[in-house]
């Protein structure tokens, strides 16, 4: 395994293993004994980095969520694991009641939500620090200095390490970071937005999200990052959900643009010549490139997480890097 930082401040920042676990369908579609058995292989390997929030799974049964961290905290105790493992998860999302949605109904970004949610949070997972904790989405109905302010209450209670956000527009993304600065409070120092080898056409907008696209790592927020190399990029659906493999899984409708076939050709390509899978060299390419990412894949399945574990040691060459970057 290998291991980057993530965090600047020396109190709070976390060394982390450069592939991370998303435990989204733990303990509701992945059964119990598959999900040990994923985190039980997972931290074998190194693994030290495993990401959740507190609505996952919601739509599964139509209830708030929660069943994700609850699995997790159950595996933490079962294994005696404590803070050598990185938990994150997120706040903001949480349907306020059964039957709703994150879009239409969600718990939002206020002072009050941020405590009691994260005191949730941390009974679910057996914790006493939140290693890291993201704003979901976004909040527009609340005052981004409330949100700051909340968030940097619990980092300075000690209840909460580094902070991070994920599915925000960069303005906003910054000028909280602005107004976190200003007052000498801690701000977001993680970045989780949906980001793989493929780009989507940027005029699409994301479903998911009634302000648009904002959960997607564009030219935008890679520009940003590149600017800001303190922040860190965690990468959530790398191998969009399997379509990159699988005939039953077709590339969703904002990939079919030209740019598209001339990226899968080069991935290929490359594929062909490191003799492994097209998942792995896109794991390979967001862990070694230029800017550098922290690629966050779940699976269901021991065998699928072992194919994401290998990539973590395939190096591709500058020229096989150039040629994926220079593809469009």
């Amino acid at each position: 395994m290998k291991y980057r930082t993530i965090g600047t401040d020396p109190k709070t920042r976390r060394e982390v293993s450069v592939l991370a676990l998303g435990a989204m369908l733990f303990g509701s579609v992945t059964d119990e004994k598959t999900s040990f058995a994923i985190l039980d292989r997972y931290v074998e390997a190194g693994g030290t980095f495993i990401d959740t929030s507190d609505n996952y799974a919601f739509w599964v049964d139509g209830g708030q969520g929660g069943q994700s961290e609850e699995l997790l905290g159950r595996w933490r105790r079962s294994r005696g694991v404590g803070g050598e493992v990185v938990i994150a998860t997120k706040l903001g999302a949480r349907p306020l009641a059964p039957g709703t949605g994150y879009v239409d109904n969600p718990e939002g970004l206020s002072a009050k939500v941020i405590r009691e949610s994260a005191e949730r949070s941390r009974e679910r997972l057996g914790v006493d620090r939140i290693d890291l904790l993201y704003a979901h989405i976004e909040d527009r109905t609340v005052s981004p200095r409330e949100t700051v302010e909340g968030f940097a209450e619990l980092v300075a209670e000690g209840t909460v390490g580094l902070l991070g956000v994920s599915n925000h527009a960069i303005w906003r993304v910054e000028r909280a970071r602005a107004l976190a600065a200003a007052a000498g409070l801690p701000g977001y120092e993680v970045l989780q937005y949906q980001h793989s080898y493929l780009r989507p056409r940027s005029d699409v907008p994301e479903p998911l999200f009634p302000e648009g696209s904002l959960g997607h790592a564009g030219a935008e927020l890679r520009s940003y990052l590149r600017a800001e190399p303190g922040l860190t990029l965690v990468a959530y659906s790398p191998l969009l959900r399997g379509a990159y493999t699988r005939t039953d899984k077709p590339l969703p409708p904002d990939y079919d643009h030209p740019g598209t076939p001339a990226r899968l050709e080069v991935l290929r390509e490359v594929a062909r010549e490191t003799g492994v899978s097209v998942n792995q060299v896109v794991l390979a390419w967001q862990i070694g490139g230029a800017l550098p990412v922290i690629p966050l894949a779940g699976v269901s399945s021991v065998e699928q997480l072992e194919e994401n574990l290998a990539a973590v040691d395939l190096e591709l060459t500058p020229d096989q890097l150039a040629r994926l970057d220079a593809a469009q």
